[in-house]
């Protein structure tokens, strides 16, 4: 009779060591969140004020407000989700549920997915000034910067979008089958429904690196401060605004501290949408079950 050496578990104070490490971890990551907030709020929060919000832009950003580039932004913003949200989920569609799983197609467009995700933002902004401003005769505009972020966040909203629906329960599609529906049909009214929280986030992440995004957009938007009258001006990011005051404007870095606080709570208020929205529509689909 062969018998095996009984493997001991991991001792007691490996898992002590184990919870100390990662608890420091925690608290090592939350302190240096918690000292760059307050490093920010130092220094940026005496300039906040309704002017600062509603001003312009005076003096190379030193003085005024930052109206022209909350409006720039926004728009940059808004163009950006226009095209990757139906891109980004019709392509997780089609690879989920009109594309055989491991086909050539299917294998060749999640490659070429992957490929683009781990492509730098500086190339993305080349990509953007070529083609967007110059080929297609946009210029530096609001609308060839974000179409040139579209380009950049949509692996990341494929990817989001297609794990979202693959993990849906697997007796769903058999299910609606049996019913006598459609593709389409369980797509749109069943499948999308259910996957719409991980969806959200896909979203919400790819909004956050939009928001925070310079490289790109320094080739693409412009360095335009004055209020954009339509997508087809010239407009300047808030993100690529902080970086021109901390790096090409002297005594630059009290407006930067102030805008940088400004684009973290543009953040930080996405993110708690997102969460709310996510939160609620689950509720409202527990409640009707």
């Amino acid at each position: 009779m062969i018998t095996h050496p009984i493997r001991r578990s991991p001792s007691k104070g490996l898992d002590l060591a184990i919870a100390l490490a990662g608890a420091f971890a925690a608290l090592l990551s939350f302190f240096l969140f918690g000292w760059l907030v307050w490093d920010l709020v130092r220094l940026g929060l005496p300039k906040l004020s309704w002017s600062f919000f509603s001003g312009e832009v005076e003096d190379a950003g030193r003085g005024g407000g930052i109206a022209p580039i909350l409006v720039s932004t926004l728009g940059i913003l808004a163009c950006c989700l226009g095209l990757a949200i139906p891109l980004g989920t019709g392509c997780a569609i089609w690879l989920s549920e009109f594309v055989r799983r491991g086909s050539a197609w299917a294998r060749l467009v999640a490659s070429g997915v992957d490929l683009l995700a781990g492509v730098p933002s500086i190339v993305f902004g080349l990509f953007g000034m070529v083609f967007f401003a110059q080929t297609l005769g946009l210029g530096f505009s609001i609308l060839s910067g974000g179409l040139t972020l579209a380009c950049m966040i949509l692996p990341l909203l494929v990817r989001t979008t297609l794990t979202a629906l693959e993990s849906l329960p697997a007796d769903l599609r058999p299910a609606a089958a049996g019913l006598g529906l459609s593709k389409t049909t369980t797509t749109f009214r069943l499948l999308l429904p259910a996957a719409l929280p991980g969806i959200v986030i896909g979203i919400t992440l790819g909004v956050g690196r939009a928001l925070s995004e310079t490289a790109a957009l320094l080739f693409t938007s412009g360095y335009s401060t004055r209020m954009p009258e339509s997508f087809s001006d010239s407009g300047r990011a808030l993100s690529v605004h902080i970086y021109d005051l901390a790096l090409n404007v002297a005594n630059g870095s009290a407006m930067a501290s102030s805008s940088a606080l400004v684009l973290l709570a543009l953040i930080l208020l996405v993110n708690s949408a997102a969460v709310a929205l996510s939160e609620h529509w689950l509720r409202r689909r527990s409640s009707a079950s």
